[in-house]
């Protein structure tokens, strides 16, 4: 089998003052950047770690919804805690936008780079029309 390659495409711009596109679609996949818990005009959403996790896997969501996806595409999550104690109501949230086969997951507490409690980056797989 011969191996193609498949050039990425940014599916959104990000943020005029972040270097960075929302997603980008290469062949199949479509990736999303990290996503922190902003609401529409840029400020950190209030509020413990069940408020962040909702307004972040929303944007998610969206972001999908823009490349032809929905959650349910979802094929891999990559998760950065700002406490490693918020990963039980975390996981509480996570359930409710992927209540039937979920994607695989990784979780890691980190420091984040801004003052929020959590980043969620996903990878969707879509087939494109052909």
């Amino acid at each position: 089998m011969k191996a193609s390659k498949t050039k990425s495409k940014s599916v959104m711009g990000g943020p005029q003052a972040v270097p960075l596109s929302l997603a980008v679609r290469a062949g199949d996949f479509v990736f999303t950047s990290g996503q922190v818990a902003f609401d529409d005009q840029g400020k950190v959403v209030e509020g413990g770690i069940e408020a962040q996790a909702r307004v972040v896997l929303r944007r998610i969501e969206a972001i999908l919804a823009a490349a032809g996806c929905t959650m349910a595409d979802v094929v891999k999550t990559t998760v950065w805690l700002a406490d490693a104690r918020d990963f039980g109501r975390f996981n509480a949230v996570y359930a409710e936008f992927f209540p039937k086969d979920p994607p695989a997951r990784s979780t890691v507490r980190a420091d984040l780079m801004i003052d929020v409690k959590i980043e969620i980056e996903a990878v969707a797989y879509r087939p494109q029309d052909a």
